[in-house]
């Protein structure tokens, strides 16, 4: 009996010790991890084992010291006699997949083990996550413990725009230190487009001196601000030099990061123009470079010129001895072929190429870039676009104007990687957005990025193996400096790490988030910016068969919610958030997220719903809304709610077409007026129709026009959101139809002439 005591003694004793032990937060999560009793402290006396004539090794293991050094002074020992070892070993016959590592903690050992240079790095990445990331008093402890890990994808990739605003050379290094403290491996560097060519080409001088200098104008807003004049001094840019670019490749290598450059074309290419204009269809030379309005500037090469193809062709070869990247960007995106379209020389290309059109000429254009990248045995990749007229036949596509195509493309048998305006863009706001830094627009929140799956549901299973994996992309239009890139980031990257690193299976927001907590001390303590996660109340209305309820939901896990309906400011005196709301007349509902009683957040989030006849019932469409304008599914124009500013949310969007909804309202009702709500954004491409036709009928077939209203906004009204309504007497009918007539941007705006979106919110029916 005493015996039987004592092992339970011990063994509660045990249990009390692993409870007391510091929790391991290794972001992304490894593959199998278990932590043991006891820790291993790193002191002066700790030395390094490894074998010496290992060259890869050998430049691991001096990573580490550095890293060790910069944080705690100590210099250790290489293969010392000592108490307390770190044993690394490189073994190629390991059966470790690649990349992964094996890493066991014990009081007096540590030994790390990879089958390459890159698993060798990745443990070492794990091993100072549990460090502290600054010089500090406390103790260099490690607890024991058994890790096995593994990628699930190849490509791990952080892209990063330097065109619009540019980042210094010491700036890139530690975006390159971030990505590598998360195990991505690859830096998808945005080195040219419109607004500024950021490399040195020794052939080119000119594309430096003209090319990577912009008049700016920093006060503003980058959608507001005005073209350069004639005469203004171009004074904001700058550029990296081939010496700083070799510096910066071996920087990455040294942390297993390999740099993609992208090297924009046949489009986004107004600072090539700007230096060298023969290269344009017009040959004219142009304003000086500016930011944000690109009306009428040339920003494309003229496909019809053999010249263009001698330029890229040396401009690459610069590339390809500064890179050893196998990938090399090519762009390939929102190639505006109008000047296409007017140019002899490239209808003249089509015709003797046997083309059918300007898409056909793009391929051409994109095919023959491929043959000479090939020639230099490298490979092609491009954003999506470069499926338009036929996909160069060894191609890699990056998918980010959603994920159709990337399905298209690795069902053609062609390797793609995945990244979606929609988780993927982190120039997006994370929260907010009320007292968020400006962001270009987009709603990209911490569990959003953390929810994504880079297997698209779509894909067959045999072509699943060509996902080589997903990136983030950070375009900087209204990221000027390094702290707001830090905060644009940061924690995101961190929950993209664990998407394209950790088993599917693995992944657990709850866990994901009180792991990041510790790493949220790691950013300030290195002072880093940062989110600190989004506290806005995420407000879901739910219709059918003419009722409305409201879903409430936060990402903070332990957050409670309370609400108002009344238009009131909530606070944690107001109802408690138990179960779906229900919403039986007109409301403005307010929610805020409260943690220990503190109100979470800048603001509360809000919502106005309108209760109405059509409330719930189903919408159809004679022309598709667009597939990035969704709002909250098919049956967004009879959710109750009505729409704001944020054109990312609660609005359908459709353009070059009329919007044309019928809504069967189940059986014949008593009808006095119908409304549809519709924005104007002016920046965003966003106006009024030019009319909008209101119809009923009892049946279904023969339809009644009951009213038509032109539209009375004025074309240059920034912003406005308007009810196009009619009004009608003793009238019944249970089918409505609404007709929004398309109209084109006005004379004036950036895209004139060109179609403009229409934005519908609700088809109110009272």
């Amino acid at each position: 009996m005493m015996k039987r005591i004592i092992i339970i003694l011990v063994a509660m004793i045990i249990g009390v010790e692993l409870f007391a032990q510091k929790p391991i937060s290794i972001i992304p999560k490894p593959v199998f991890i278990q932590q043991h009793t006891g820790t291993f402290e790193i002191d002066e006396k700790t030395s390094v084992h490894f074998d010496t004539d290992q060259l890869e090794l050998k430049d691991a293991v001096s990573f580490f010291k550095q890293a060790i050094k910069s944080i705690s002074g100590y210099e250790l020992a290489e293969n010392g006699d000592s108490k307390s070892i770190i044993q690394f070993i490189l073994d190629t016959q390991s059966g470790i997949y690649p990349e992964g590592y094996n890493l066991v903690v014990e009081d007096n050992l540590i030994t790390l083990k990879a089958g390459d240079k890159a698993g060798l790095v990745y443990g070492i990445q794990s091993l100072l996550q549990i460090l502290p990331p600054v010089r500090t008093n406390a103790a260099l402890e490690i607890p024991c413990m058994t890790i096995d890990d593994y990628p699930r994808f190849k490509w791990r990739g952080m892209h990063l725009d330097v065109s619009r605003h540019f980042f210094g050379p010491e700036v890139i290094k530690e975006y390159i230190d971030l990505m590598a403290s998360y195990k991505l491996n690859v830096f998808h560097w945005h080195l040219v487009d419109d607004t500024g060519w950021r490399i040195e080409i020794k052939k080119y001088p000119k594309l430096t001196s003209v090319g990577a200098w912009r008049v700016d104008y920093n006060h503003i807003p980058w959608s507001q601000r005005p073209q350069a004049k004639p005469g203004e001094t171009p004074d904001y840019g700058g550029y990296y030099t081939q010496e700083q670019i070799k510096e910066i490749v071996e920087y990455a290598a040294l942390r297993n990061i390999t740099i993609v450059p992208e090297i924009e074309m046949p489009g986004h290419i107004a600072s090539a123009i700007a230096a060298y204009p023969e290269l344009s269809c017009n040959q004219k030379a142009q304003l000086p470079l500016t930011g944000g309005d690109y009306t009428g500037i040339s920003s494309n090469y003229c496909a019809g010129n053999d010249s263009v193809f001698d330029f890229l062709e040396n401009i690459l070869t610069e590339v390809i001895d500064l890179f050893p990247s196998t990938y090399i960007h090519i762009g390939g995106d929102e190639v505006n072929k109008t000047s296409w379209e007017k140019c002899e020389r490239c209808q003249k290309r089509i015709h003797d190429e046997g083309l059918k059109d300007e898409h056909e000429l793009q391929s051409y254009f994109i095919k023959r870039i491929e043959k000479f990248l090939l020639s230099k045995n490298r490979k092609l990749i491009g954003w999506d676009e470069i499926l338009e007229g036929g996909l160069a036949p060894q191609a890699t596509v990056m998918s980010w104007r959603g994920e159709s195509g990337g399905v298209e493309a690795a069902k053609m048998g062609h390797d793609v990687v995945m990244t979606p305006g929609k988780p993927c863009y982190f120039d997006h706001y994370q929260a907010g957005p009320a007292g968020e830094p400006l962001a270009i627009g987009g709603f990209n929140t911490l569990k959003t990025v953390y929810d994504y799956e880079p297997i698209p549901a779509a894909l067959p299973t045999d072509s699943k193996q060509h996902v080589l994996g997903a990136q983030a992309n950070v375009w900087t239009e209204y990221i000027p400096t390094v702290s707001h890139l830090e905060y644009m980031v940061l924690p995101r990257m961190a929950a993209l790490a664990e998407v394209v690193w950790s088993p599917a299976e693995n992944k657990d927001w709850i866990d994901f988030n009180k792991r990041i907590q510790q790493h949220f001390k790691t950013y300030e303590q290195k002072g880093l910016n940062y989110c600190a996660g989004n506290a806005t109340v995420a407000i879901k209305p739910v219709s059918s068969n003419g009722s409305l309820q409201v879903e409430l939901s936060t990402e903070l896990p332990s957050a409670e919610i309370y609400y108002t309906i009344d238009g009131s400011e909530p606070g944690n005196k107001s109802s408690k958030y138990s179960e779906p709301v229900n919403i039986t007349s007109s409301a403005y509902l307010k929610a805020v997220s409260v943690v220990n009683g503190k109100v979470m957040g800048q603001e509360a989030a809000s919502q106005h719903f309108v209760v109405h006849q059509a409330v719930g019932h189903n919408v159809d469409y004679l022309n598709p809304v667009s597939r990035y304008y969704q709002a909250d599914g098919p049956n967004s124009l009879t959710d109750g709610v009505r729409g704001t500013g944020n054109v990312g949310k609660y609005w359908h969007g459709i353009v070059g077409k009329d919007l044309v909804a019928t809504i069967d309202l189940g059986e014949v009702k008593d009808v006095g007026s119908i409304a549809l709500g519709c924005l104007q954004k002016y920046v965003d491409w966003i106006f009024m129709p030019e009319k909008v036709v209101f119809e009923t009928s009892v049946n279904g077939r023969k339809y009644k026009q009951v009213g038509e209203v032109l539209n009375p906004v004025a074309p240059g009204e920034a912003e406005k959101i308007y009810d196009f309504k009619v009004s009608v007497e003793a009238l019944k009918a249970r089918f409505i139809r609404v007709s929004a007539v398309s109209t084109v941007c006005p004379e004036g705006h950036s895209g004139a002439g060109k179609p403009a979106w229409i934005f519908a919110d609700e088809i109110i029916v009272e």
